[in-house]
């Protein structure tokens, strides 16, 4: 990491709304923090829309996030579709329920808002990689493709829910060998994708996959890629490691690209979820971003 110190055009800091209306203390004194010690541009915006605005017009400031981990994802995933992450540090005070910090945490930012500030004006800058899709969307820690039963789905009317799930269960054939919903022989249970790292072949459609998840690596190298079966078939020759038994098994490989598709999916990428697509193609960007952490 390089020392990064107060910028020369100082701090445009950006609060998020959310961060403002959960915990009003917290922002306060990050803002006497920061404002202390550089020249500091206060936002407050009431919308998304005017914190994109507020942040394309930036100047030469360093931009200061006061927020939680979806206000960072935001403000990476503007300045990346604006091709402007290579123009400088980010910055984050972490404001917000615990369970919404993760990301910041695993980054390295302090999650005490006076430690935070104070690691904005003498911090040092670390060179972090970015994961982007096909779609332009960014993932700055990791995404994950959970279990089938994992995945939030919206909630129907009671009665008429318990009365399709009672018909389904009546009519259901029973699978070849006695297995249950679920299993190996169920769809039920499990995901139909073909997953593709580096152009090799993950897993396939005709093998059950319970959940995939990629990563950017502190090492600096290709993301890391777990593809969990359900049984079913062989786990695939990949260019990395499988474990597992005929019920199950764990495929592990290191890729610049990794593509999925298949059935609808939906995917979490850091703290949001996002879906359903048929496919989504994610690719390495190497010290794409930076962001300045406690020396």
């Amino acid at each position: 990491m390089s020392h990064a110190g107060a910028p020369v055009g100082g701090l445009l800091v950006l609060v998020d709304p959310v961060a403002r209306r959960l915990d009003g203390e917290s922002v306060r004194i990050a803002k006497d923090v920061l404002s202390a010690g550089a020249a500091a541009k206060i936002c407050l915006p009431d919308s998304q829309e005017e914190f994109a605005r507020a942040l394309a017009r930036r100047g030469h400031r360093q931009p200061v996030i006061v927020g939680d981990d979806r206000a960072l994802v935001r403000a990476v995933g503007l300045l990346y579709r604006e091709r402007a992450l290579g123009e400088g540090a980010l910055a984050l005070v972490p404001v917000g329920p615990v369970g919404s910090l993760g990301l910041a945490g695993s980054l390295g930012v302090p999650l005490s808002a006076v430690s935070a500030a104070r690691a904005v004006l003498d911090g040092a800058v670390r060179t972090c990689d970015l994961l982007v899709d096909d779609s332009d969307g960014v993932v700055l820690g990791a995404l994950r493709i959970p279990p089938v039963r994992g995945i939030p789905r919206p909630a129907g009317p009671s009665v008429w829910s318990a009365y399709r799930s009672l018909v389904r269960t009546l009519v259901r054939p029973v699978a070849a060998g006695g297995g249950g919903s679920g299993g190996a022989g169920g769809s039920e249970g499990y995901h139909r994708l073909r997953v593709e790292a580096d152009g090799v072949l993950l897993a396939d459609v005709d093998q059950p996959v319970e959940d995939v998840s990629v990563r950017t690596c502190d090492d600096g190298g290709p993301a890391e890629v777990v593809v969990r079966t359900g049984g079913g078939g062989p786990a695939g020759a990949g260019p990395g490691s499988g474990s597992g038994s005929g019920s199950g098994s764990t495929v592990t490989a290191r890729a610049k690209t990794v593509t999925v598709s298949g059935a609808d999916f939906r995917y979490r990428a850091d703290a949001a979820m996002t879906g359903p697509v048929r496919r989504r193609t994610w690719t390495l960007r190497p010290g794409a971003w930076t962001l300045t952490l406690p020396r």
